[in-house]
């Protein structure tokens, strides 16, 4: 069959590596369509200038190439309500419709469905002018958690240490300083431990765990500096126990799943929890949409079973009649090089030489690259995910850095302490 895939980022390139493994384009003629796309989604997939936008051209395009799946990678489409438009002209799709979607959309929306459902989550109020927000303070202690409602590309995020930042914050998101996603803003309760990603599959009834990862939001080595969408992530995350994991899918997963069913807004796609691994058990920090980025590019590396066998049956509601899925055990790690200036305004036009830097068995998935006179080029934020496997995390994260050193892009810098955390987990355990 025919596959269309929306997107550009490296989340994007991840999965068009994976697809384009798939027994879906076996056959002679199938093709594997990107979105835009990206110079590192090209080695994989037909590019094509399609604004996910513009749901009509969409719409057309499917027709006129016999798209049999869609698979949406961003958060912005779904929101947008793409995957309804899409379902609605009888289009399999991978990702939820617009209502369920606002699990990403709307920090409030999540938070309030959490607390209808009795989803442990931190204790939190919704603030939709900076008066309300300044006077609502006065409920927390520091440090305070301010978020932007809607979406900001993963940085709608502040951690105030004293009330004094925290009035500065929330200035500067009823400002406009995070664009309408700041219009309305939720304060909540800081919550103490560590922080995991889980995510699982669900057509709306069935849920399958697809696996674990830790990211690293901060820009700056040891966790400093300000947030941005990700600089680098590992997988599995071994903190996250089977225990754990068992707890989190029946506590906070399942009970979402019904509770969106049950207010007729069923969820089909990938659900990405991001948790806190607190005294008194794992509770929800937010809900993602889509595949995380940079977390996709570690989960497809470890990823064993047939990515678009999966995708569709996910989009076909056969999710109940699919084994569980399998992972390589191995470590998968990536580290994020980004742009000098990221997360504030990056530059942009940096020469990239990639050299021999797969020669070691690494992938470099593609995120924010462009073609300049036929040379490769910085065009974004996060430029490039660097991702190694080995059998610990501190294995994996020699293969990395030594793919990191291999290219040659003086405008693009990157953490040096990816998988910090789990690292020294292993040297303890070793000691």
């Amino acid at each position: 069959m025919n596959i269309l895939l929306l997107g550009s980022g490296g989340r994007e390139h991840a999965l068009a590596w994976k697809l384009a493994q798939s027994r879906l384009l076996s056959d002679e003629g199938d093709r594997l369509y990107a979105a835009p796309g990206n110079p590192g989604i090209e080695r994989h997939a037909d590019l094509v200038a399609l604004d996910a936008a513009d749901h009509a051209a969409v719409v057309r395009f499917c027709e006129e190439r016999r798209i049999g799946l869609v698979v949406i990678g961003p958060e912005a489409p779904l929101v947008d309500g793409l995957a309804d438009s899409l379902r609605a002209e009888g289009f399999d799709v991978f990702g939820p419709g617009k209502e369920a979607a606002q699990l990403e959309g709307s920090k409030g929306f999540t938070k309030d469905l959490c607390q209808k459902a009795g989803i442990p989550t931190a204790g939190y109020v919704r603030a939709t002018s900076l008066a309300n927000a300044a006077a609502a303070l006065e409920n927390f202690t520091p440090p305070y958690v301010l978020k932007a409602d809607g979406l900001a590309a993963g940085k709608g995020v502040v951690i105030a240490d004293t009330l004094e930042e925290a009035e500065a914050a929330l200035a500067d998101m009823f400002g406009g300083g995070f664009g309408d996603a700041g219009a309305e803003v939720v304060i909540e309760e800081f919550m103490e431990g560590e922080e995991v990603s889980f995510f699982a599959l669900t057509d709306g009834a069935s849920v399958l765990a697809f696996g674990s990862a830790q990211d690293h939001k901060r820009v700056g080595e040891g966790d400093t500096g300000p947030n941005t969408g990700g600089m680098g992530a590992y997988s599995p995350a071994r903190v996250l126990t089977p225990l754990l994991r068992g707890e989190v899918i029946e506590r906070i997963v399942a009970p979402t799943v019904r509770a969106l069913a049950d207010a007729g807004m069923p969820y089909s796609g990938v659900l990405f929890a991001g948790l806190m691994l607190t005294r008194e058990g794992p509770k929800l920090v937010e809900y993602n949409c889509r595949f995380g980025d940079p977390e996709c590019q570690v989960l497809m590396m470890r990823l064993e079973d047939d990515l678009g066998e999966l995708l569709l049956a996910c989009a076909q509601n056969r999710l109940s009649r699919v084994q569980p899925v399998r992972m390589r055990k191995d470590v998968a790690l990536t580290v994020v090089m980004a742009a000098e200036g990221y997360p504030g305004t990056p530059a942009k036009g940096g020469a990239i030489d990639l050299g021999d830097a797969e020669a070691n068995g690494a992938k470099v998935f593609q995120a924010g690259t462009a073609r300049s006179a036929g040379d490769l080029v910085a065009s974004g934020g996060r430029v490039l995910n660097v991702t190694a496997m080995g059998a610990t995390v501190r294995e994996a994260r020699e293969r990395a850095y030594a793919a990191v050193d291999a290219i040659e892009a003086p405008s693009l810098f990157c953490r040096r302490d990816i998988g910090w955390r789990e690292a020294a987990r292993e040297a303890e355990a070793v000691g």
